[in-house]
This record gives C-alpha cells, sequence and structure tokens, in this order.
C-alpha cells in the first residue's frame, strides 16, 4: 500500500474532529486505500484497532448491513464493547438504502470520529447537505499526480523522462502503476475497463440514461477536444453535421451527469480586466488523460490538450479554484486562486521559434499584477525568463512543489 499524501495532509486537520470525513472522486482513484492509510495512522498514534469499525459494503461479509436498521444495529453492538471514542470507516456507503438515516442517528448516539466515501451514486457534493445533518467536510480525491506517481515506481529503475513520458501516455489511474509488468496494451485494457464501469454503473443507472450510446458520444467529443472552449450547442451542432438532431436541453443533462460523476470538470472563464466569471465558452477537463487514450488510444495530435489536462488536474490536486483567463482578445490558459495566492500559466508543447514563444509568452506579459507567471511546456532547451515570466518545464512544474 503506498501513501498519498497530497490528499491524506488535506484530511489530516480533522482527523478525530466532530466533522463527518466524506470522501468522493472518480471510481478507481484511492479512497478505499485512504481510509486504510487513515486507520494506519490513527493506530501509530496508539488508537487501539479494537476501536476502529471499517465496512466495505462491497463486501458480501457486510451484505445484511446494506440498509438502515440492521447497518445501526450493528454498530450500536460494537460500540458496547468500546471505551471511549471509535473511529468508523464506511466505504462505498451508497451501497446501504437510507444510508443517511444510519449515519445521523451513530453520529447522534455514540462517540464517533466518522469517514465515509462514496463512488457518486449518492454521494455527490450537491446532495450532501441535505442528508446529513450533522457537521461534514467534504474531501475529492483524484487519481495519482506525477510525483505521486514517482513513489508509486520508485524502484522500478526507469528513467525520469521516461516516467514522464509514461505518465503522459497512460495517465494516473493507480491500478495502471501497481505492477512494472503493464505495458501500454495491458495498460489501456484496464483504462477501458474502468471507462466503461465508471460510465455504466456511475452515470447510466445514477442518472436513468436512456440513451447511452448518446452519452458515450458525448463524452468521446469532450475527450477529442480536451483544451478547447465547448459549448452545449457545438455539440448538437456537431451532431447535426452528422445526420442526428440531439436537442440541446438533452446535452446539457448529460453534461451535467459526467460533470457530477467526477468524469469531467468544467472550468469557467475569467475576464481578468473586468474581474468577472463569464458564462460563455467553457472548457471541459478529464479526470485522468488515461480516460482520453481509453477512447482512442495516444494520438499525437491531442498532445496539446492531454498537457493542459495534466496541468490542469495538477493544479486542482494542489488545492487551486482554477479558471480559464480571458484579457482582451487574448487567452490565458489557467488562472488558480487559492486563498491569498495567485498563479497564471500558460501551457504548450514546443516553444519553436520567435513566433511560438511570443504567442505564449504575450497574454501573462499583459497582465499588471505581480502573482507568479509560468509558461510550461516539454521543451528543455528554452530557458529564459522575460520580464519575470518563466519558462519551466512540465517534468519540473509537476515535481517540484515548492515552486508555487
Amino acid at each position: 500500500m503506498f501513501d498519498r499524501p497530497l490528499c491524506y495532509e488535506k484530511i489530516k486537520p480533522f482527523i478525530g474532529k466532530p466533522f463527518i470525513k466524506v470522501i468522493t472522486g472518480i471510481r478507481r482513484c484511492g479512497k478505499s486505500t485512504m481510509m486504510l492509510l487513515i486507520q494506519q495512522g490513527l493506530i501509530k498514534q496508539g488508537v487501539d484497532p479494537r476501536h476502529i469499525i471499517f465496512i466495505n459494503f462491497e463486501s458480501l461479509q457486510y451484505g445484511h448491513l446494506r440498509s438502515s436498521r440492521p447497518l445501526y444495529e450493528y454498530v450500536r453492538e460494537r460500540m458496547a464493547s468500546i471505551e471511549g471514542m471509535a473511529y468508523v470507516f464506511f466505504d462505498e456507503i451508497q451501497l446501504v438504502e437510507d444510508w443517511e438515516d444510519a449515519v445521523n442517528s451513530i453520529m447522534l448516539d455514540f462517540p464517533v470520529d466518522m469517514y465515509l466515501t462514496g463512488s457518486n451514486s449518492k454521494l455527490l457534493s450537491s446532495e450532501i447537505s441535505s442528508l446529513l445533518t450533522g457537521r461534514f467536510i467534504h474531501f475529492t480525491m483524484q487519481v495519482l499526480t506525477y510525483s505521486e506517481m514517482l513513489a508509486f515506481r520508485e524502484g522500478m529503475s526507469e528513467a525520469r523522462e521516461d516516467l514522464l513520458w509514461l505518465y503522459i501516455r497512460r495517465g494516473g489511474f493507480p491500478a495502471i502503476h501497481l505492477s512494472p509488468d503493464f505495458d501500454e496494451r495491458s495498460s489501456y485494457m484496464v483504462l477501458n475497463s474502468i471507462f466503461d464501469s465508471i460510465v455504466l454503473r456511475d452515470v447510466v443507472q445514477r442518472y436513468k440514461i436512456r440513451d447511452v450510446e448518446l452519452l458515450r458520444r458525448i463524452l468521446y467529443f469532450i475527450a477529442d477536444t480536451v483544451g478547447s472552449p465547448v459549448s452545449a450547442k457545438r455539440i448538437a451542432d456537431y451532431f447535426k453535421s452528422q445526420a442526428r438532431r440531439v436537442d440541446m436541453n438533452t446535452v446539457h443533462t448529460y453534461l451535467d451527469a459526467l460533470v457530477s460523476s467526477y468524469i469531467i470538470t468544467r472550468i469557467q472563464r475569467y475576464d481578468i480586466k473586468g474581474r468577472e466569471i463569464l458564462k460563455t465558452q467553457e472548457k471541459y477537463y478529464l479526470a485522468d488523460s488515461g480516460l482520453q487514450h481509453a477512447v482512442f488510444g495516444y494520438r499525437d495530435r491531442h498532445i496539446s490538450g492531454i498537457l493542459e489536462n495534466i496541468v490542469h488536474n495538477e493544479l486542482v490536486s494542489r488545492g487551486y479554484a482554477v479558471y480559464v483567463g480571458k484579457l482582451d482578445a487574448l487567452k490565458v490558459d489557467f488562472i488558480a486562486e487559492k486563498a491569498q495566492q495567485k498563479v497564471y500559466v500558460q501551457v504548450a508543447y514546443r516553444l519553436e521559434g520567435e513566433q511560438a514563444v511570443q504567442r505564449e509568452f504575450a497574454p501573462l506579459l499583459k497582465i499588471g499584477d505581480s502573482y507568479p507567471k509560468f509558461v510550461v511546456t516539454m521543451d528543455p532547451r528554452f530557458s529564459d525568463t522575460i520580464e519575470g515570466v518563466r519558462h519551466i518545464p512540465l517534468e519540473r512544474f509537476l515535481a517540484d512543489g515548492q515552486l508555487f
């Protein structure tokens, strides 16, 4: 079992505190492993393992507890032999019928520190506040960052440059990196399995999607246009060009379902000069670039979008709220904000020639504040800083936790 320090450090301040810790995220991103890591930490701190109640509801061992009353009674019986605080971990809680009744009653009646995970079906952030009457903290977990992938593959005798390309070509789902025996073909088979389970189990079932093929094609469209502005109208027009009429409201509904299930993220535009969020020309990014490869395989023509996707996910993993920037007619790939911090990032594959340098640096040079500004590329030869705007190779941007 490998550490997941980025997510663990966010949860750590709330361990032992009177908040329900709710961990959600795309299927197979490592939520169950995070629960085990928290339990390990508690035991190291001196917590008696008998004070830990852990139930994975996907196991038939606990099949009889998949409704609120038996679950409550089980915890009540366990609590009778526990003196003081108990630590309760419910994994895949959405499998329990009326789970919120059991959770609320357990929190009300017993001294517990509670942790919940789920693969979206009933643990989406928009629903939690209405289901849980007590205080809760919501954590969204992601797939492996590049730094976490390096830790996963430590000791596998691979060159650093090869590892960067491996991350670009395969993404960050933990299952891909657990074994050095997976070649690219095997990795894409795993990714296809994850892709199908997410679409069929987390989206189709939850939202009662009638046209599964249309859902897939909308997701394929998003995957094929990562890094480009997308609207429901643009998608509907595309289908119209393919001799298929699609209602824009249906497109909106299916996009919302994909966003709510963490498969894609919707990024709004921010007008830097007007200091306002714009409601048009949004962008969508995938939860993991590996999902794009699950659909199409790796394609060189997607490289710019893949790099944008990776940088976006890295910024989110570091706790930033991310927007697409607009400055007059120019665009800034990302504006990332956190507390009193802000960083501007432009992403490109290469800086080949003066024209490319001007194109990528110009939007950042026009911004009048003193926050950090980076141009991130795969070009290791370009090392200039132009009027405070720094060029950073992608590998360093992803691996250097102190850069910003």
